[in-house]
C-alpha cells in the first residue's frame, strides 16, 4: 500500500499526515500502523484541525512505543508482587542467550508413526524470527522425539461431544511430568524454552483443552510464562478407517509454527498492542516481527538490565557497609567501575534514541555488576559475617577459658589474703 523507507534510524518514527479525502486509505480508516517504523494518519478540514490531527498522532505514537505495561513487565522483578498481575511477569528475563527447544511426544507409537518435518520447519518459521532478534541475544535450536511420553493429568471424557478435555485448572499439572523427560535445562547456562507438540494416545483421542469458561481453546495449545508451550495436534479421524495401526501421521507444520510463533513472541514480551479506533493495522511480515516492536523490546530490555545492575550495586554497596573488615581486591574494584560506567553509558545511549548501543551496554552493566558481587573473596564474607564467627568460636573456647577464670581467681584470692596477713613482731 505504502512505499515505507528501507533504512529508518532505531527508536525512529515517521508518521505522513495525508489528505482528509486521500485514497491510500480506505474512507473509514483514519490512521494506518506498518511493519517498519512508519505510520499514516489522516487529515482533516477543520478549524480545529491541528488538535485532532495532534491528537491521532499521539494515538499512533503511543500504541508503536515504549506503553506502562510492556515498562511494567520489564521491572516485574523489581516491584512487590502484589502489585502486578502474573501476566506482568509472562517475559523472559535478559540473558545473554537463549535456547529453544522442540519436543514432539507421542505416548502411543504403536497407534501413530508421526512425522514431523522440524528442520524445515525452523529453517522457514523460527529461523527469520530468531534473525530479527540477533540483537537480543544468542539463540540455539535443537529438536527431540520422546516415546511413552504420557501428561501428568488423566483426561476427563465428554459424553455429549464424544471427545476427551483438559481443564484449565488441570493445565499447570500437566508440566512437571512431561519437564522430567525433556532433560534439556539441566546442562544449560541460558534460559530455556520447551516447545511441545502432544499426538494423544488413541484410547484419549480426540483430545481438546478447555479454558477457564469451559471452552474448548482455538489452537488447542496453552503456554507457560518463562517455560514454554504445548500444542495437544490431534489425528484426524478419518485416518482410523481402515488403516492399520500404526497410523501414518504427517504433521501440519504450518498450523503448528503459527501457535508455536505466537507463543514465542509472548515469552519474549512482544504483545499485541493497543491500537486506536479506525486504524488499520499491518501484521508482522515473515520475520514475524515488526520493526518498532524490535525497539521496544530493546528500550524495555535495556530498562531491565539497567535495574538489574543498579540493584546488584546497591546490595553490594549495602554489604561493605555492614562489613567492617572487608577488603577490596583491584579486579573487584575495577568491575565495579566498570559497571558504574556502562550504566551511566547505557542511560545516555537511551537517552540519544541509539537502542542497540544501550542494549549491549546495559549488558556489560549486568556483566560486571554480577561478576563483582559474585566474587569468591566477598562470597565468604557474605556467609560468614562477624556474629558468626562468635557463634562457632564461643563453643571452642569457653570449655578451656573456665579452668583458666577459676585459676586466675583463685590466685586472685591467694594474694588478697597474703595482701590481709598480719606481720609478726618480735
Amino acid at each position: 500500500m505504502f512505499a515505507e523507507p528501507s533504512e529508518q534510524a532505531e527508536g525512529s518514527l515517521t508518521v505522513y499526515v495525508i489528505s482528509e479525502h486521500s485514497s491510500l486509505l480506505p474512507q473509514d480508516m483514519m490512521s494506518y500502523i506498518g511493519p517498519k517504523r512508519m505510520a499514516v494518519v489522516r487529515g482533516i478540514m477543520h478549524r480545529e484541525a491541528f488538535n485532532i490531527i495532534g491528537r491521532r498522532v499521539i494515538q499512533v505514537a503511543q500504541a508503536m512505543s515504549l506503553t506502562e505495561d510492556v515498562l511494567a513487565a520489564a521491572l516485574a522483578d523489581h516491584l512487590p508482587e502484589d502489585k502486578w498481575s502474573s501476566d506482568k511477569r509472562r517475559p523472559l528475563k535478559s540473558s545473554l542467550g537463549y535456547e529453544i527447544t522442540f519436543s514432539l511426544l507421542n505416548p502411543d507409537p504403536k497407534s501413530h508413526d508421526v512425522h514431523w518435518d522440524i528442520e524445515g520447519a525452523v529453517r522457514s518459521y523460527v529461523q527469520p524470527f530468531l534473525n530479527a532478534l540477533r540483537a537480543v541475544g544468542n539463540f540455539s535450536v535443537d529438536s527431540q522425539i520422546l516415546y511413552y511420553a504420557v501428561l501428568g493429568v488423566n483426561p476427563r471424557f465428554d459424553p455429549a461431544s464424544s471427545s476427551y478435555y483438559l481443564a484449565a485448572h488441570s493445565l499447570p499439572h500437566v508440566i512437571n511430568p512431561v519437564e522430567s523427560r525433556l532433560g534439556s535445562s539441566a546442562a544449560s547456562l541460558y534460559p530455556v524454552l520447551n516447545f511441545l507438540l502432544y499426538v494423544p494416545e488413541l484410547a484419549h483421542s480426540p483430545l481438546y483443552i478447555q479454558d477457564k469458561d469451559g471452552a474448548p481453546v482455538a489452537t488447542n495449545a496453552f503456554h507457560s510464562p518463562r517455560w514454554g508451550g504445548i500444542m495437544v495436534y490431534n489425528v484426524d479421524p478419518k485416518a482410523y478407517n481402515g488403516s492399520e495401526l500404526p497410523v501414518r501421521v504427517k504433521v501440519d507444520m504450518v498450523r503448528v509454527m503459527e501457535v508455536f510463533l505466537a507463543q514465542l513472541r509472548l515469552l519474549f514480551g512482544i504483545a499485541q498492542p493497543q491500537v486506536p479506533p479506525k486504524c488499520l493495522f499491518s501484521g508482522p511480515k515473515s520475520e514475524g516481527i515488526m520493526s518498532w516492536e524490535l525497539d521496544r523490546l530493546l528500550w524495555a530490555r535495556s530498562v531491565e538490565n539497567l535495574a538489574t545492575a543498579t540493584t546488584t550495586l546497591t546490595s553490594l554497596a549495602q554489604l561493605l557497609g555492614k562489613i567492617s573488615n572487608i577488603v577490596i581486591k583491584d579486579d573487584v574494584a575495577s568491575e565495579v567501575y566498570r559497571a558504574v560506567a556502562a550504566v551511566q553509558k547505557a542511560a545516555e545511549e537511551l537517552a540519544s534514541g541509539h537502542l542497540a548501543s544501550a542494549f549491549i551496554a546495559s549488558q556489560e552493566a549486568v556483566t560486571s555488576s554480577e561478576c563483582a558481587f559474585f566474587d569468591p573473596s566477598l562470597l565468604h564474607l557474605l556467609y560468614f559475617p562477624d556474629d558468626q564467627k562468635f557463634a562457632i568460636y564461643i563453643p571452642l573456647f569457653l570449655p578451656m577459658a573456665v579452668p583458666i577464670l577459676l585459676s586466675l581467681f583463685k590466685i586472685f584470692l591467694e594474694t588478697r589474703k597474703s595482701w590481709k596477713k598480719p606481720e609478726k613482731i618480735d
